[in-house]
């Protein structure tokens, strides 16, 4: 564990003021006991400093192969490591990559079980993970951890922040909450289910709908778009990704992005074809942002989040609000 005092003297620094060069090493492989597959995963992280904090990224579940997996979210992944963080990306088994070998692994298709225990498992094995990557050995501050994720991947991590799900096969509640996560970023996640969760996929996805958002007690940044029109789930809107927001306890603050569809952007890859609301701008934005969130919720007395919060989201040029709770 590194204790530094270059993390102590960043105690209420905000973000380094230029970024640095990153370095990406994948895969890092974890055996995983009773896992149809080993646990791959990819590390990025500046190629300075110590007592760096870590973001855990969880992927989504979109049409690509590759962007679902350790090969996904470049643009966050990338601002992320060469601001000061030491980002881990799994490829979950929901992965288009691994379809050909999981389709009739327990827990198929959704492993929603899984991709939360995914999360937990790279944490219980970080020791392991700093010493595969060169150059990384003793620059993380295991004690400061924070968590992100899109789509799917928001819902994954609301699950580890501590909302409770009802089993769909079973009918008894779980909770994964992991603890040792300080804070989360949720990004276009899935909001309740209910009568609202009334589209298409709703019976296709039926464990959308049995999460419980009321016991999510870890500060989380809820990130929505204005123009994220999930019909295929729901007909109620944009407002159903500030779900999580609304009605899971404080401390939380909601981003809504002006103009931002699903993709929020092009959040999860360069030049993604698949986004449908390309926007460059947005997603430099949306990156400050986030590392501000976590920064601030990671170094007690950073003034990184209100700074970004301050010159992005106010005055003619914001590229969306924010409330708090």
């Amino acid at each position: 564990m590194n204790t530094s005092a270059s993390a102590a003297a960043s105690a209420t620094a905000g973000l380094p003021a230029a970024p640095v060069p990153v370095l990406s090493y994948s895969p890092v492989v974890l055996p995983v006991p009773g896992r149809p597959v080993d646990l791959r995963i990819r590390v990025s992280a500046p190629a300075t400093g110590s007592g760096l904090p870590v973001i855990l990224l969880s992927h989504g579940h979109g049409p690509s192969n590759h962007l679902s997996s350790l090969n996904g979210y470049a643009p966050l992944a990338d601002f992320w490591a060469s601001h000061g963080f030491v980002v881990v990306q799994p490829t979950h088994l929901t992965s288009a990559t691994l379809a050909h070998l999981v389709a009739d692994a327990p827990g198929a298709p959704f492993f929603w079980r899984s991709r939360a225990e995914d999360m937990s498992r790279v944490l219980d094995r970080l020791d392991d993970v700093e010493r595969s990557v060169p150059q990384l050995a003793g620059r993380i501050d295991h004690t400061r951890i924070g968590l992100a994720g899109h789509s799917l991947g928001g819902f994954t991590a609301s699950l580890l922040l501590g909302a409770g799900l009802t089993d769909p096969d079973t009918g008894k509640p779980v909770h994964l909450t992991e603890p040792r996560i300080a804070a989360g970023v949720l990004l276009a996640s899935p909001g309740r289910g209910g009568d609202v969760l009334n589209g298409p996929m709703a019976e296709r996805w039926p464990v959308i709908g049995a999460v419980d958002f009321s016991t999510m007690t870890a500060p989380a940044l809820v990130v929505a778009g204005d123009r994220d029109d999930s019909r295929h789930f729901t007909d109620l809107g944009p407002d159903w990704h500030a779900d999580p927001y609304h009605l899971a306890p404080g401390p939380k603050s909601l981003l809504t992005l002006f103009g931002a569809e699903h993709g929020l952007g092009g959040i999860a890859g360069y030049d993604a074809a698949e986004t449908t609301d390309e926007n460059p701008a947005m997603v430099a934005a949306l990156a400050r942002l986030t590392a501000a969130y976590l920064h601030s919720r990671l170094t007690p007395g950073s003034p990184a989040w209100p700074d970004a919060r301050a010159e992005l989201t106010s005055g003619p040029g914001a590229v969306g609000r924010v409330e708090s709770k």
